[in-house]
């Protein structure tokens, strides 16, 4: 029974010491060191992009006669790209064009009917008044009298409707002017030129097709605007500036890295995927570019010359300002709540108050973690 009894009382021993063991050794940590010259960037993901990019169309409809350009072809404005089929319009030229002739006709006629008038009317002014002065010395009647004075305002009455007809004639050639410049510019329509020095993307139709006021027939591109539009989340988005560097990776170049700066910061955030857009104009970016092709963007947002960098795993309730984390303090774990600053693109976030003189930040918590429990630093004896 004695040797039962003592059996017991060194299993209790061993359970209790092996207890103590698992409980109180020290947990080997990875905490979080200073570091010195640090780059605090922010990760955006986007493609490739134009500023100025046009789908330029017809402004009347008919069917195409034939296209100059492809995609892939630079363009220098004014250049002529497409034509209508253009018979209908270059009639109704040709009839405007007779309308000012018949007009200019017609204002000819008009002028000479006023010369012909004032004639007239000179005429009968002066046998009125030769009329007029025989009646005040009695040697011709008074009837004869009233109808030199009729004849002469008849006269000025046909030279008045002379000058009105010719009136309306100007206003009817100006009008005809108007009609003519109208069907020329209608016709001008028919041939579709490049708006500025463009490189063509996309050709939308071929000749032969029937198309509307208005489709699309190239896609243009200013290769002198082409950037680089990327997304970045809104809880770092805060620390975006114009004017700010950044490198950028193009997908088909991974191995590469060219710079850019933020030229425009969008104003209206996604408000389904909380990101919002930048836009970067790159300095060395190849001369052939892809719209499209997905970038990696990683843009400095500024430095410290030391700073302690906490991965955001490692913080609890982080609100984007504050948070907890574990810290060893005098060979124990702790908690602590921590005031947080600027981010990086390795998902770290700078310490920025609140850290016990003498604690250590835990960067990653392992399994068994708890408060007063014994901890060292990985790299501690």
């Amino acid at each position: 029974m004695r040797r039962i009894g003592l059996s017991g009382i060194l299993l209790a021993l061993a359970v209790g010491a092996g207890f103590l063991f698992f409980t109180e050794r020290p947990l080997v940590v990875t905490v979080v060191q200073p570091e010195r010259d640090v780059a605090l960037r922010i990760y955006g993901l986007g493609t490739v992009e134009a500023r100025v990019l046009s789908r330029i169309g017809f402004e009347v409809g008919a069917a195409l006669t034939s296209l100059a350009a492809d995609a892939g072809d630079s363009v220098i404005r004014g250049q002529e790209l497409a034509i209508l089929h253009s018979a209908e319009q270059e009639a109704r030229v040709a009839r405007a064009h007779a309308t000012v002739a018949t007009n200019k006709a017609n204002l000819a006629k008009a002028n000479a009917a006023v010369v012909r008038a004032r004639a007239v009317l000179a005429e009968r002014e002066t046998a009125n008044r030769r009329q007029q002065g025989l009646v005040q010395r009695e040697v011709a009647s008074a009837q004869r009298a009233e109808e030199a004075q009729r004849d002469e305002d008849v006269a000025r009455a046909d030279l008045a409707v002379a000058e009105a007809d010719l009136a309306v004639i100007r206003a009817q050639g100006l009008d005809a002017a108007a009609a003519l410049r109208q069907e020329e510019a209608i016709l001008a329509h028919h041939r579709l030129v490049a708006p500025y020095d463009a490189l063509v993307v996309a050709r939308h139709a071929e000749p032969g097709t029937v198309v509307k006021a208005g489709d699309p027939i190239f896609t243009l591109i200013d290769p002198a605007t082409v950037w680089i539009q990327a997304y970045v989340d809104e809880e770092r988005a805060g620390q975006l500036v114009p004017g700010q560097q950044g490198t950028i990776r193009l997908r088909s170049q991974p191995s590469a890295e060219f710079h850019g700066t933020i030229v425009r910061i969008g104003i209206e955030s996604d408000r389904v995927n909380e990101e919002r857009r930048v836009w970067l104009a790159c300095a060395d970016c190849p001369a052939e570019m892809f719209l499209g092709e997905q970038a990696e963007v990683r843009i400095t947002t500024g430095s410290r010359e030391s700073a302690l960098m906490v991965p955001e795993v490692a913080i609890t309730g982080f609100d984007g300002h504050r948070g907890t984390v574990w810290t060893v303090q005098n060979g124990r774990l702790a908690r602590a709540h921590l005031t947080f600053g600027a981010r990086d693109d390795r998902g770290r976030v700078e310490v920025a108050g609140g850290l016990p003189e003498g604690a250590a930040i835990v960067a990653r918590p392992p399994k068994g973690v708890a408060g007063g429990r014994r901890a060292r630093p990985e790299d501690a004896p």
